[in-house]
C-alpha cells in the first residue's frame, strides 16, 4: 500500500452558535429542520433522532415561497424569450438610454484581503500560487494552474482587490488587469473564459464592482467594458439555459438578472432572469439546502453569488424575490455543520480545510443567525456533537455525475475534532491540485483511502473517475440515528451501511459511532457483512485508516493493539482496538505517512493510523475505541 494514503485565533463555534440563539428567533422556513435540535450536552438535552430523507430528490422552490408574477410580467418574460428586444419592452416609445451602469453596488460578499494586497504588489496569489501579472498569458494559450486560471477568468480577483485597500489605491491594478483580459478577448468565444459559470461570475464582479474598472484614467477602457458587459449579458441570455444543472447554470442566470437591475432598460432582462435563477436554484439545492454536488466550495459559491445579487437588488432599489433571501438562509445552516471547533470546515469532496476568518465573513455578510443542521440527511452529512468534541460523517452515496464537480468515494468517512484541534481528518485537496498539490496527486486524494474510513482490496467504495467525476459504486445508504440512555443523557449512536463493496466482493460495509454525552469517548464498529444468504469463500485484504491532524503526534503501544495521540496544544487521545479485533492473529495496527491539505490549498505532512490485514469474504467485525485522557 502507498504511504501518501496511508496568526489569529479563530472565533469559536459555540460563541457563534450562542450569539446567533440570543439575536434571533427560531427561523421558520418550512423544508430546513433548522437549528441543532439537540446534543446540547452540558445543558442535559440531547440531540433528536429523525428518519433520513431520499438524497436524490431535489428543492422545488415553489414548495418553499411561489413567486408572485403579475399577468404583465409573465407576458414580459415571454415576450424576451421569444427575443423581443429589451428596448422594445421597456421603453417602446423612448430613445434608448446611452450605455452605463445605473447604480453603485454596496454590502457585496468580502474578497481575500492577502489576495488583494498581494494583487498591488504585482501578482495573482491563488491556493498559495504566485503568478506575476506582467508574465501571464491572458489568452490562455499558457497553462496555468486551475485556480489562478478560474480567479482570472471570473475577475473573482476584484473582489480581493476591493477588500485590499481604499478603492482610489485598486483602481490602476482594477484596469491594468482588465484592459489585459480584454485585449486576449474581444469577443465571446469558445473555450475556458466562456464557460457559462466563468462568464457569469465575471458578469457579476463588472457589475459589482463597476467602480474599480469604470471609473479610472483611462478614457479608452470604460466603453470597451461597457460594451463587454451588455456582450456578455447578450451571451449569457442565449447560454445560460445550456450548463447542466448546478452552479453553471445558477451563475449565468444570476448575471443575467444583475445585468437586468444595473444596465438600461433592464425590466424585461430582470424578469426574465431571476424566473430562470430561481429555477436553477431548485434544480442546484437539496430539500434541507445542501446542494447536490455536496461539495462545501460550491455551497460557499451559492451564497457569495446570492449575496452579491441581493445587493444589485438593493442598490437598484428593486424589491427582490422572497425564494432568494429564504434560499440563501436555507444554505448556511448546513454549511456550519461542517465547521470543526476551530471554525473551520472540514475535508468533503475535495475541499481543503476552509479558514475560519474566511468562513466567518461570509456569513457575517449574509446577515443570516443560525444554527448548524444536526443531520443534513439530504445533502448526506451527519454531525455529533458533545462539549467540545465534534463528529462529522459523510453517511450519503457520493453526488451524481451530472451534480459532481471534484466527485470523492468519502461514504462514511468521519472527522473529529476536539475544540480547535483536528484530531482525525481527510485528506482533502483534491480539487485544488494544480497548485501546490502536484496534480499526479489530485486523483488520490479522491480516492476511498484519502479518508477515514474501511477499504477492501485497496479498491474504492466509488470507482473515481477523471475530470471529477465518479462510476459505478455506492447506491445505497441507509442509516439510523438514535439516542443512548434516558433521553440521550448517555451519548447518541449513528448507524450506516453502504452497499458500494457489494457488486465485487458481495461484501456491505456498516460502520456504528456512538459518542459519549461528555464527550471523551468515540466507539467505533466497522462491520462487513454478507451481501447474499451465504458468504463467500477465501479471505480479502482490509484496511481501516485514520488521517491525523496537523500536528498530531501518534505513538503505538507496546502491544501493537493501541496509539497514543497527542495534539499540538497539548490534548491526549488515546485508540485502541476492542474486542475480536484486539484478538485476530491476522490484523496489526500501524502507523504510516499521509498528508493534509489546508483551506489555501498547501500540503502538510501528516500521519495516519491504519488497521489492516485479512478478514473472511464470509463477513467480519473490527472494534475500536478513541478516548480523551487528558
Amino acid at each position: 500500500m502507498e504511504s501518501l494514503f496511508a496568526g489569529q485565533k479563530a472565533p469559536s463555534p459555540d460563541e457563534i452558535e450562542d450569539r446567533a440563539a440570543a439575536e434571533t428567533e427560531e427561523p421558520a422556513l418550512p423544508l430546513a429542520q433548522r437549528a441543532e435540535p439537540g446534543v446540547q450536552t452540558d445543558a442535559g438535552q440531547a440531540e433528536q433522532a429523525s428518519a433520513p430523507p431520499e438524497t436524490s430528490r431535489a428543492l422545488a422552490l415553489s414548495d418553499v415561497i411561489a413567486p408572485k408574477a403579475r399577468a404583465g410580467e409573465t407576458l414580459i418574460r415571454m415576450a424576451y424569450r421569444l427575443g423581443v428586444p429589451r428596448q422594445a419592452l421597456a421603453a417602446p416609445f423612448r430613445r434608448a438610454s446611452p450605455l452605463r451602469v445605473l447604480a453603485t453596488v454596496e454590502a457585496a460578499a468580502p474578497g481575500d484581503r492577502a489576495a488583494g494586497t498581494a494583487l498591488r504588489a504585482g501578482h495573482f496569489l491563488v491556493q498559495g500560487v504566485k503568478q506575476p501579472i506582467a508574465s501571464l498569458d491572458f489568452t490562455g494559450s499558457t497553462r496555468l494552474s486551475p485556480g489562478i486560471e478560474r480567479a482570472i477568468h471570473s475577475f473573482s480577483w476584484l473582489a480581493d482587490l476591493a477588500a485590499s485597500a481604499p478603492r482610489a489605491d485598486c483602481v490602476p491594478v482594477a484596469e491594468r488587469i482588465a484592459k489585459a483580459w480584454l485585449d486576449a478577448h474581444r469577443t465571446p468565444a469558445r473555450g475556458t473564459p466562456w464557460e457559462v459559470e466563468l462568464a457569469g461570475l465575471r458578469l457579476m464582479a463588472w457589475l459589482v464592482h463597476a467602480p474599480l474598472v469604470l471609473s479610472g484614467n483611462d478614457p479608452g477602457l470604460k466603453p470597451r467594458l461597457l460594451e463587454a458587459i451588455d456582450d456578455t449579458a447578450d451571451w449569457l441570455d442565449r447560454k445560460a439555459a445550456s450548463a447542466g444543472a448546478g452552479l453553471g447554470q445558477v451563475a449565468g442566470w444570476a448575471g443575467v438578472t444583475a445585468a437586468g437591475l444595473l444596465l438600461p432598460e433592464g425590466r424585461p432582462r430582470r424578469l426574465y432572469g431571476e424566473a430562470r435563477l430561481i429555477r436553477a436554484l431548485g434544480d442546484m439545492v437539496g430539500e434541507d439546502g445542501g446542494v447536490l454536488a455536496r461539495c462545501p466550495a460550491a455551497q460557499i459559491e451559492a451564497i457569495r453569488l446570492l449575496t452579491d445579487l441581493i445587493a444589485c437588488y438593493e442598490a437598484a432599489e428593486v424589491e427582490a424575490p422572497q425564494a432568494l433571501f429564504v434560499m440563501r438562509e436555507l444554505l448556511v445552516p448546513p454549511l456550519l455543520a461542517l465547521r470543526h471547533g476551530d471554525g473551520g470546515l472540514g475535508s468533503w469532496q475535495g475541499q481543503g480545510a476552509v479558514d475560519a476568518h474566511r468562513l466567518a465573513a461570509l456569513i457575517e455578510a449574509t446577515g443570516v443567525r443560525t444554527r448548524p443542521l444536526a443531520e443534513a440527511g439530504h445533502w448526506g452529512f451527519h454531525r455529533l456533537r458533545a462539549r467540545d468534541t465534534q463528529v462529522q460523517i459523510d453517511a450519503a452515496p457520493p453526488p451524481r455525475a451530472r451534480h459532481a464537480r471534484c466527485g470523492c468515494a468519502s461514504t462514511l468517512a468521519f472527522e473529529l475534532s476536539d475544540g480547535a484541534a483536528r484530531v482525525i481528518v481527510n485528506c482533502g485537496g483534491a480539487a485544488l491540485a494544480g497548485g501546490q498539490v502536484p496534480a499526479r496527486i489530485g486523483q488520490g486524494l479522491r480516492a476511498s483511502a484519502a479518508h477515514s474510513t474501511l477499504v477492501l482490496d485497496n479498491a474504492n467504495s466509488t470507482a473515481v473517475e477523471l475530470h471529477g467525476k465518479l462510476g459505478r459504486g455506492v447506491e445505497t445508504v441507509e442509516i439510523e440515528r438514535r439516542l443512548l440512555g434516558d433521553e440521550g443523557l448517555d451519548g447518541v449512536r449513528i448507524e450506516a451501511s453502504h452497499d458500494g463493496y457489494e457488486a465485487r466482493f458481495g461484501l456491505t460495509h456498516r460502520r456504528v459511532l456512538s459518542l459519549r454525552a461528555d464527550g471523551t469517548e468515540l466507539a467505533g464498529e466497522d462491520i462487513l457483512v454478507p451481501a447474499g444468504r451465504k458468504g463467500k469463500r477465501g479471505k480479502i485484504g482490509f484496511a481501516i485508516r485514520f488521517h491525523l491532524g496537523k500536528g498530531v503526534e501518534a505513538r503505538l503501544s507496546e502491544d501493537g493493539r493501541g496509539a497514543s495521540l497527542l495534539t499540538a496544544d497539548g490534548k491526549l487521545w488515546q485508540f485502541r482496538l476492542r474486542g475480536d479485533s484486539a484478538a485476530a492473529g491476522d490484523i496489526a495496527l500501524a502507523v504510516e505517512d499521509s498528508l493534509w491539505v489546508d483551506g489555501e490549498g498547501r500540503p502538510h505532512p501528516t500521519e495516519q493510523l491504519v488497521i489492516e490485514g485479512l478478514t473472511s469474504r464470509g463477513g467480519g467485525q473490527f472494534s475500536w475505541l478513541l478516548r480523551k485522557t487528558g
